[in-house]
């Protein structure tokens, strides 16, 4: 929807909307808001509204804190699940500096860059989620436990799934704001859960997947649930993923089709794939971002781990979903849905541009069951693995020129200085695994 700074003022007015929420996300893609009253609407329209950096993580130092809001007038929405009257709407802003300039650690910004060099290729980048999530109930402290109370599987209905009527009321609400929602169905895990919207442009894409998440907790809150985009709450079962689909589009062609290539691919296609596959390991700790999302990148819960492509196979990384024409597209299966969206994507175009500028090919397609194949098949094959850790995917993206350019030096040094904490800490706390296991023992 495009909105032009007269539309905003006027639906404020005539709509009773009391509160708008200026959002932004920070360099790990948590959601931020600066909420300011109806009457603040035409400073917010002409960029004037400030907030303090230095209090936002991987943002600013202390003495340069002043950052300016920008907002992007399309992503005016009002929040359904607010009550009628005094409504409460949100715009999505982009991050500045007091002098004009875009501030170099906003996300937004990071995917903007590599957009505007897609677009001096003559590409738009589009991108269709898949995002996974878990219900659990709360205790009566409203603490969030592991329990489902759910033993609905894959694609079940009511009753077994409890979390259908909260899973509806997202669809509802979500429509509400503008979203098409395609498709909405239980997992395969107890409590999973699964809803994919239409795809986008890039940017769009990445705020809607911001805006989903922000929806799936309010309104599973709201109904005595807790939701959590956590990769690997339970072990033993299927973690949560979030599947990107992408395209690219010329002139209103997708470019990603040819009906005479071989599979109804065009060489870009393949050579978009050759980029992903080189670059997926120093992508990694931006698609995977938690200590907790490599318990779920493991063999034998449907999570890939293995560097390799098929039009067929769901073992493999990268699949070719078999719809061709406008919806030919390449379906990355490996980042989660605790990504900064906007980071991810950014990174994704630009792995996928680099391999179309060197005119690169892929290694040949893998047909067979990748998680049924011994390693000595696998070596054979030449099938590289994802880093198996957080610490080596931090180490995999700072050796790889491409990623850290694409992030700049503010952003991927806020990364590896805040993720390099967070390894830190989890290899010195004592688990309740490691009590279990030694305590008697030793």
């Amino acid at each position: 929807m495009a909105y032009s700074k007269e539309d905003i003022l006027r639906i404020v007015k005539e709509q009773d909307i009391k509160f708008i929420r200026m959002q932004f996300v920070d360099a790990f893609g948590q959601l931020k808001n600066v909420a300011i009253t109806s009457s603040q609407i035409e400073k917010a329209l002409d960029n004037k509204i400030m907030m303090d950096g230095s209090s936002i993580e991987g943002f600013v130092r202390i003495d340069e804190s002043d950052q300016c809001l920008y907002p992007d007038l399309n992503s005016f929405a009002i929040f359904p699940w607010r009550p009628q009257h005094g409504r409460v709407a949100r715009l999505i802003c982009d991050i500045y500096n007091p002098d004009g300039t875009p501030f170099i650690g906003d996300s937004r910004g990071v995917l903007r860059r590599v957009q505007r060099r897609a677009a001096s290729m003559g590409y738009t980048f589009n991108v269709g989620p898949e995002c996974e999530f878990f219900l659990f109930e709360t205790d009566e402290n409203g603490k969030p436990t592991t329990i489902t109370s759910d033993e609905a599987g894959y694609f079940d209905l009511g009753p077994l799934d409890h979390g259908e009527s909260t899973r509806r009321e997202i669809c509802l609400n979500l429509e509400q704001m503008g979203f098409e929602i395609e498709a909405s169905h239980h997992e395969v895990a107890a409590g999973q859960h699964e809803i994919d919207f239409k795809y986008a442009e890039a940017m769009h894409a990445a705020d809607n997947i911001t805006t989903f998440k922000l929806a799936v907790k309010t309104l599973a809150q709201k109904n005595g649930l807790h939701a959590t985009f956590m990769p690997k709450p339970i072990y033993g079962i299927n973690g949560s993923g979030m599947h990107i689909n992408m395209s690219l589009s010329k002139d209103g062609k997708n470019v990603f089709y040819d009906p005479d290539g071989e599979r109804g691919l065009s060489k870009e296609a393949y050579s978009f794939i050759a980029g992903l596959l080189i670059h997926v390991k120093g992508m990694t700790a931006l698609l995977n971002p938690l200590v907790n999302s490599y318990k779920r990148l493991v063999p034998g819960y449907e999570a890939p781990c293995y560097l390799a492509w098929s039009a067929s196979n769901r073992s493999a990384l990268i699949r070719i979903p078999s719809a061709r024409g406008a919806s030919t597209r390449v379906e990355l299966r490996s980042p989660d849905p605790s990504c900064n969206p906007y980071l991810a994507l950014a990174v994704c175009l630009a792995a996928g541009l680099d391999g179309m500028e060197k005119g690169l090919t892929p290694p040949p397609e893998i047909k067979e069951n990748i998680f049924a194949m011994s390693d000595e098949q696998r070596k054979a094959a030449g099938i590289d693995t994802l880093p198996d850790s957080l610490q080596n995917a931090l180490y995999e993206m700072q050796h790889d020129p491409l990623i850290m350019d694409t992030l700049g030096p503010h952003i991927s040094q806020a990364i590896l200085e805040a993720k390099g904490k967070e390894w830190e800490e989890y290899t010195t706390r004592v688990s309740s695994w490691e009590i279990e296991k030694y305590m008697v023992t030793y």
